[in-house]
């Protein structure tokens, strides 16, 4: 045992020494300035009342309680109304990176999810048309959320729900049915409601070779196949553009050909919670935390759009996934509470917070200082693909994970595509890519630095202590990330990771330094490159070795 765990192990020791209650569990985190050490507790004002003794008194009979040997504590002070800031002795504190070399591409995992299963569900597009940046966002967030569950032990899907029905796809069929009226001489008449992009045409031209027989698209239902079909072609070409892949993908469609909607709706009635009103049947959602009574079916015997939402997610339920995740917009949030309230409607057990939703704003996309608004084969938006296109992958992941999914995006393609420490994005990668440049100068392989013979005691700088303690909070920060469903935070880690890197890199030197101080420099810089590359991989991004 060594380092923090030490650390709380001595004080739980501690406290039981002055008698705090039994299943005392001492807290620890990191004091918001460095010079105050390396870990504080605020044990001391937790234990004042059950004590009945002042916090500082607690504090003091603390520390001279506390084995400061067994935890490899170098100094501990009193602080405010009763904080106690320890700071660990140089090579305790150092040693604990024989972790790191040791886990290698596994550091940072965890068993919080045991193997559970799991399901995240994102994109879920309407295949109606290339996939806009507000879609890239939902990707990075699944892709990453998706990652961070299975860092932790969740046996994870990630799921696509083709909404492939539905009023939105017949007006995509319209739309191609009037491009190719146009082919055929005819007035262009796109609907109100359709769509105008240039794919429009591309799909119309693709049937009309398939489909000699009906150059002006009469057979409607033939039309709207061939136009969901490519179209999903196209949505998979972007998915495979932002390196985004899916165990599953489930057709809205099938909801209603194999009598999910119907069979949800009925087992609905016998319930009891629902009423008919004016030939409407309605879902008693207030029952369940709702502001009002949802309409299900309408009086010309249409489902509303909740409906089989409702009947989806009864089948991730039976599929066994006792807990799913929905990345969407923030224009669902009025959805959340009527789903939740159909499924726990349904009798079959299902908890109050099923699904879990992560709920994300939209994004503007800058260029030169002036907002860009529409693709030219889109139309009227801009496409993740035109984004990577100007950027690269790795900048589009990263912007879009950069900031938590509910607070809104401006991405600035200039800074995405400039080469400058003010790019978070190539600011980080040039970290790892300096590192591994130790390694290639030296003609070292890093296989051969595994900690054995460190002296970690030589790594007393204060600059090379705030590293090893970032890198040794990085499993952590990744479990919270899990828990909380929130990338940001690796990305956020990283970037201030990759500040101490080059803070370090610049004001002391690796190479050539007496053997011992080179060995001890050596596995900090493996142990960096090792976990800047863990956290990239988090979020999809690369981690390059040169630039």
């Amino acid at each position: 045992m060594s380092g923090v765990d030490a650390l709380r192990d001595a004080l739980g020791k501690a406290a039981a020494a002055i008698g705090a209650p039994a299943g005392t569990t001492p807290s620890l985190e990191r004091p918001r300035d460095p010079a105050h050490g390396d870990w504080a507790t605020n044990l001391a004002m937790t234990l004042a009342k059950p004590l009945g003794r002042k916090p500082r008194e607690v504090a003091d009979a603390l520390l001279a309680a506390l084995d400061t040997g067994a935890a490899g504590v170098a100094e501990a002070s009193v602080a405010g109304p009763g904080f106690i800031n320890f700071r660990l002795a140089a090579g305790d504190l150092a040693a604990q990176l024989a972790r790191v070399l040791e886990a290698g591409p596994a550091y940072g995992t965890g068993h919080g999810g045991d193997g559970k299963v799991a399901n995240v569900e994102f994109v879920s597009a309407n295949p109606t048309g290339p996939l806009h940046v507000g879609h890239g966002r939902q990707a990075a967030l699944g892709d990453a959320i998706a990652a961070l569950l299975a860092s932790q032990g969740w046996k994870v899907t990630r799921e696509f729900y083709y909404n492939d029905a539905g009023v939105q796809i017949a007006n995509l069929a319209c739309s191609v049915q009037a491009r190719l009226r146009e082919r055929a001489g005819r007035p262009l008449e796109i609907p109100e409601g359709g769509y105008h992009g240039e794919y429009i045409k591309e799909i119309a031209a693709r049937y009309a070779e398939e489909c000699p027989g009906d150059p002006a698209g009469d057979d409607l239902e033939r039309v709207r196949q061939v136009a969901v079909r490519e179209l999903r072609k196209e949505q998979d070409l972007d998915l495979r553009a932002f390196g985004v892949k899916f165990d599953v993908y489930y057709l809205e469609s099938s909801l209603y050909t194999d009598g999910r909607v119907d069979s949800t709706v009925a087992a609905l009635v016998r319930s009891g919670h629902t009423f008919e009103d004016e030939g409407a049947l309605y879902l008693r959602t207030t029952g369940f935390g709702d502001d009002k009574d949802r309409v299900m079916r309408k009086r010309d015997g249409t489902y509303t759009y909740f409906l089989p939402d409702v009947a989806y997610h009864v089948t991730k339920w039976e599929r066994g996934f006792t807990r799913a995740v929905n990345v969407q917009g923030a224009d669902h949030h009025g959805t959340t509470a009527r789903v939740r309230a159909g499924l726990q409607a349904m009798g079959m057990g299902i908890p109050a917070g099923y699904p879990e939703y992560v709920l994300h704003q939209m994004v503007t996309v800058m260029r030169g200082g002036e907002e860009v608004k529409i693709s030219k084969r889109a139309g009227s938006y801009v496409t993740v693909r035109d984004l990577i296109d100007e950027v690269g992958r790795d900048a589009v992941r990263y912007f879009f994970l950069m900031r938590k999914g509910d607070s809104q995006l401006v991405f600035d393609v200039d800074l995405a595509r400039s080469q400058s420490e003010e790019n978070p994005v190539y600011y980080i990668q040039m970290a790892h890519a300096r590192l591994s440049g130790i390694f290639r100068q030296g003609g070292i392989d890093p296989a051969g630095i595994t900690g054995a013979g460190v002296e970690w005691a030589r790594l007393d700088q204060p600059e090379e202590r705030e590293l090893v303690k970032a890198l040794l909070d990085f499993p952590a920060l990744v479990a919270n990330a899990a828990e909380a469903l929130e990338p940001h935070r690796v990305a956020n880690w990283l970037l201030e990771t990759a500040r101490l890197v080059h803070t370090w890199y610049h004001k002391h030197h690796v190479l050539g330094e007496p053997e011992p101080v080179m060995q001890a420099r050596l596995a900090l810089a493996k142990a960096a490159r090792t976990v800047l590359a863990n956290g990239l991989g988090l979020l999809g991004i690369s981690a390059p070795e040169r630039m």
